[in-house]
C-alpha cells in the first residue's frame, strides 16, 4: 500500500513537471481545453452558488416582510380600536348636546338622571336611576327623553328609582290624537316578535267627529293627575275596529327608543324638596 502510494505520487510530480516545462504553445492549448472540459462544471457550481445567495436572500426578506405584515397588522388593530372609542364619544357628545338643548327649551322644570340598571327578567319593563328620596323624587312621576314618555316612577329608595316603562302590560296611560282630539287608552303590550316594544291604543268611541289615521301623533291627555297634558307618546299605526266592532284600536309607535336609554328626565313639577338629614339642621 506505501509503495503505491509513493508509485502514484511520483507520477503525479512527473506530470507536473512534464506539464510545467511543456513548451508555451502546447502549454496554452492544453490550459485550453482544460478551462473548455472545466467550465460546464464551473457554471453549473457557479449557477448553484448563485441561486443558494439569492434563495438566503429572499428567506431573510420573507422573515423581515413577515414580522413588518405583523406589525401592520398590530397597528391597524389599534388604530381601529381608536377610531371606534371617538366614534363613541362623538354619538355621546351629541346625545348630551341634544339633551342640553331639550332642557333648554322644556318649558317643563326636568331633573336630569342618569340610568344604571335595568331588569334582565323584562328588558322593556323596568329600569333604574341613580336619583331617589334625597333628591326628593316620589312614585308617580313622568319620566321623558327628548323623544317622548317612556314611563313613570314607581318605587324609590334613598338614592334610586325604577322606572314602570310604557311597554309593560302593567302602564296604563290616558291619551289623545292630536290632529283630531280622540280619547283613549294607551297600554304596554310588551316585546313584539322583532324584539321592539310595542303599545296599543283603544278609543272611546268610533264616531266620524274624532276621526284617527295611522301617523297621527298621540300625547297623553293630562287626566289621573300623573302625567302631564302633551307629552308625546307616538304615532298611530294598524288602525282597526276591534273584535266587538264597538270601538277602534291602533298600534303605538313610540318616539322614544326604550333599548337605547342612559340619560333620562324626571318631570320635576311635582318633586318634593329632600328631607333634611340631622347633620343639615346643626346643633
Amino acid at each position: 500500500m506505501r509503495d503505491r502510494t509513493l508509485i502514484n505520487l511520483i507520477v503525479f510530480g512527473a506530470i507536473l513537471l512534464l506539464v510545467l516545462n511543456l513548451p508555451l504553445p502546447v502549454a496554452g492549448r492544453l490550459k485550453a481545453l482544460t478551462r473548455d472540459t472545466l467550465a460546464p462544471l464551473q457554471k453549473a457550481v457557479s449557477g448553484f452558488s448563485r441561486q443558494a445567495r439569492e434563495s438566503l436572500k429572499l428567506l431573510r426578506g420573507v422573515g423581515g416582510l413577515i414580522e413588518e405584515n405583523r406589525k401592520q397588522a398590530e397597528e391597524v388593530a389599534r388604530l381601529r380600536i381608536r377610531v371606534g372609542d371617538l366614534q363613541a364619544l362623538e354619538a355621546e357628545n351629541l346625545q348630551l348636546r341634544e339633551l342640553l338643548r331639550f332642557r333648554q327649551k322644556e318649558a317643563r322644570a326636568l331633573m336630569a338622571c342618569e340610568v344604571v340598571g335595568r331588569d334582565v327578567s323584562g328588558w322593556w319593563s323596568m329600569l333604574r336611576l341613580d336619583k331617589g328620596a334625597r333628591d326628593g323624587l316620589q312614585p308617580d312621576l313622568a319620566v321623558i327623553t327628548a323623544e317622548g314618555l317612556i314611563g313613570r316612577i314607581t318605587n324609590v329608595s334613598a338614592r334610586t328609582s325604577d322606572v314602570l316603562l310604557i311597554s309593560d302590560p302593567n302602564c296604563r296611560i290616558s291619551a289623545f290624537v292630536e290632529r283630531s282630539g280622540a280619547f283613549g287608552i294607551v297600554s304596554g303590550c310588551g316585546p313584539a316578535a322583532q324584539g321592539l316594544p310595542v303599545c296599543r291604543m283603544e278609543f272611546i268611541d268610533k264616531s266620524r267627529k274624532n276621526p284617527v289615521a295611522e301617523g297621527d301623533e298621540v300625547v297623553t291627555s293630562g287626566l289621573g293627575g300623573v302625567f302631564s297634558q302633551g307629552l308625546p307618546i307616538g304615532k298611530l299605526e294598524h288602525v282597526h275596529t276591534n273584535a266587538s266592532g264597538l270601538y277602534l284600536e291602533a298600534d303605538v309607535v313610540l318616539r322614544a327608543d326604550l333599548g337605547a336609554l342612559d340619560n333620562v328626565f324626571i318631570v320635576a313639577d311635582r318633586v318634593q324638596p329632600p328631607p333634611r338629614s340631622p347633620e343639615d339642621e346643626g346643633p
